[in-house]
């Protein structure tokens, strides 16, 4: 942005406080004409378009959220700035002039999502009105200025024969998953962060049968499987006097009383453990979640770190996760140039209690989507699909 777009967008920035009617983009346009700001309609167009993007939208960050190809944007810097568009990280123009305009943008963006960041409070985690997810960080909890990662929200349930297609599912697993689906067996995604554990969640519940109810508890919606009967419910925070928050453990108490076919927990992160597995031990077949892993093998200790935040016992962790989780989905994301997707699902492991301690065992694995191998694991999983 050079110094004459900063000039012409800072005086629509002050007309607009005068003339609220100029919200829309043609009130944007005719407020530029009204004040001389650009002349020719191409040139009224384009500043129009850049208000409404500083002034309602994500600033120099709009046009990458508004392709449809990427998933993520990110912000290191005034002029650092990096998107992904299913292949991998690629540096993209910034668009700011200042790192007084990135600061700005962080602080706006947080008040959309209903969120205060300033010196005092440097850190966000929320929503925009479009459902982008936002976090954002200021100096000095950062070095630079400010950092800004959006993650933006899928239109619509990407299907399974389309991940099958982009290679995150190798095509002799496809029939895998849909009995699994089908057998209302509980199961677990596990992968880092950006893996696509919530794309292939809301792949697999787009499959559940019309005639069920799902309910989703997230503290940021972000399931949205092509499904007419889903209840989304979302964790609150607390106010500025620190009161009102509900969690995802009271959000899933409220749940098993709204009549549920399936639930879903978006993330178990801790406290919520011991709750998600009471329900699935107590006849709620079909529910799944998601949880943080290295590997599927890594899901026990993961879950007995989650069940020491709940005051579990190991023992009662091990006792309840065998008999409430059938299965760990793993998914992995490795760049490759080949690949038409950077995320592909890597292992399919049965979760067991073996001699008084929680285990995976493995039933089919995608060796670096090359090599298909089926795990001593796999007669069990058969047995279980009957």
């Amino acid at each position: 942005m050079n110094q004459h777009d900063a000039t012409a967008l800072a005086a629509v920035r002050s007309a607009v406080g005068r003339d609220l009617a100029a919200s829309s983009s043609q009130g944007l346009a005719d407020l530029i004409r009204s004040e001389h700001l650009a002349y020719g309609e191409t040139a009224i167009h384009e500043l129009a378009t850049a208000a409404r993007h500083e002034i309602y939208g994500a600033g120099p960050l709009q046009r990458y959220l508004d392709d449809p190809q990427v998933t993520d944007v990110l912000v290191n810097g005034c002029d650092s700035v990096w998107i992904d568009r299913g292949r991998g990280l690629e540096p993209v123009p910034s668009g700011f002039a200042s790192d007084d305009q990135l600061r700005a943008l962080a602080v706006r963006l947080a008040a959309q999502a209903g969120s205060r960041l300033d010196d005092s409070s440097p850190t966000v985690d929320g929503r925009l009105p479009d459902g982008t997810r936002l976090h954002a960080l200021l100096a000095p909890v950062s070095e630079s200025p400010a950092l800004i990662s959006l993650r933006t929200l899928r239109q619509r349930a990407i299907t399974l024969p389309e991940l099958v297609a982009s290679g995150t599912i190798p095509k002799q697993w496809e029939p895998v998953l849909r009995a699994i689906v089908d057998r209302r067996l509980n199961f677990l995604v596990s992968g880092a962060t950006g893996t696509g554990k919530t794309t292939l969640l809301s792949a697999l519940l787009s499959l559940v049968p019309t005639t069920q109810r799902i309910i989703t508890i997230e503290e940021s919606r972000e399931i949205r499987p092509n499904h007419p009967h889903v209840i989304a419910l979302e964790t609150k925070k607390a106010n500025v006097e620190g009161r009102g928050a509900i969690g995802q453990s009271e959000l899933l108490r409220n749940a098993l009383r709204m009549r549920p076919d399936r639930i879903v927990v978006g993330e178990c992160r801790g406290g919520e453990l011991a709750e998600m597995l009471s329900a699935l031990n107590t006849g709620h077949e079909g529910g799944c979640g998601t949880i943080h892993a290295n590997s599927a093998c890594d899901v026990p200790a993961r879950l007995h770190a989650l069940g020491a935040l709940s005051t579990m016992t190991p023992e009662a962790v091990t006792l309840q996760s065998a008999a409430a989780i059938d299965i760990v989905l793993h998914v992995r994301r490795e760049p490759h140039p080949a690949w038409a997707s950077t995320r592909y699902v890597a292992e399919l492991a049965l979760l067991e209690q073996v001699g008084g301690t929680l285990q995976v065992r493995p039933a089919l694995t995608w060796h670096n989507r090359d090599e298909l191998t089926a795990g001593p694991g796999y007669p069990e999983l058969l047995e279980r699909l009957k």
